[in-house]
């Protein structure tokens, strides 16, 4: 089975398993919400990863509503999605800052088929929280926005990092995208089950979209320096 059929197997059956989940958080699985974007993911993952080549892994926090909730693609938004990625794409247009800085970096590290040749972005958690706020709006919740959240879905991370270094990653060096509270979670869980020889956390996308604008080259050559530096290995 190539790195594709094993992805695809993976996000057709994904599904929560953890703990319950702490009154007014819900689950957000795109693959099951969204036809299209369970079709959108085969397509992206046939088209870029349809051999048997390892590639190193890089892990976000959890899927958001306007990347990976509508796509299924992590770190794609819609926009990115036909215009770099050259899927078509149908329904509500998205634009998700993250997803921007994602395809600037990868558009200067030589564009997708090259990047996704030698990458696999994930998460922590593969399938999302919402919750309500005040005005009833619903809103992106992180796995670690709550210790009661953390500790229910601990046990699901744990399966779920073993299941995706199963998919057919190198174990040397994985990237964490987030320099704070994801990395340190991370970095305990590695230290405890030795997942991987190295983590190698990098700021995240949204942070640098919204604190740090002015610097986004400088991050941009950052993430490339260190990707080319595990790769060159």
């Amino acid at each position: 089975m190539t790195f594709a059929g094993k992805v695809i197997r993976f996000i057709e059956q994904l599904h929560y398993t953890g703990d319950p989940l702490p009154p007014g958080i819900r689950i957000m699985n795109p693959y099951r919400e969204s036809e299209q974007a369970l079709d959108i993911s085969k397509t992206f993952y046939r088209k870029y990863y349809n051999d048997n080549n390892k590639r190193h892994l890089i892990l976000g926090i959890n899927p958001g509503r306007f990347g990976a909730g509508l796509t299924g693609v992590p770190f794609t938004d819609t926009k990115r999605l036909v215009s770099e990625c050259h899927i078509p794409y149908q329904g509500k247009v998205s634009h998700e800052p993250s997803s921007v800085f994602v395809y600037d970096m990868i558009r200067a590290f030589g564009g997708p088929e090259k990047f996704y040749g030698k990458f696999y972005i994930n998460s922590l958690c593969p399938l999302g929280f919402t919750t309500i706020d005040d005005k009833g709006r619903e809103k992106n919740y992180n796995y670690y926005d709550s210790r009661q959240l953390q500790r229910a879905v601990t046990g699901y991370i744990i399966e779920n990092i073993k299941t995706q270094i199963g998919l057919g990653v190198e174990t040397d060096v994985c990237f964490c995208f987030g320099t704070g509270k994801n990395e340190n979670f991370l970095s305990k869980l590695n230290d405890e089950y030795h997942f991987f020889g190295k983590i190698i956390p990098l700021e995240h996308p949204r942070f640098i979209m919204q604190y740090k604008a002015r610097a986004v080259q400088t991050y941009i050559d950052k993430y490339i320096s260190s990707f080319k530096m595990a790769d060159s290995q």
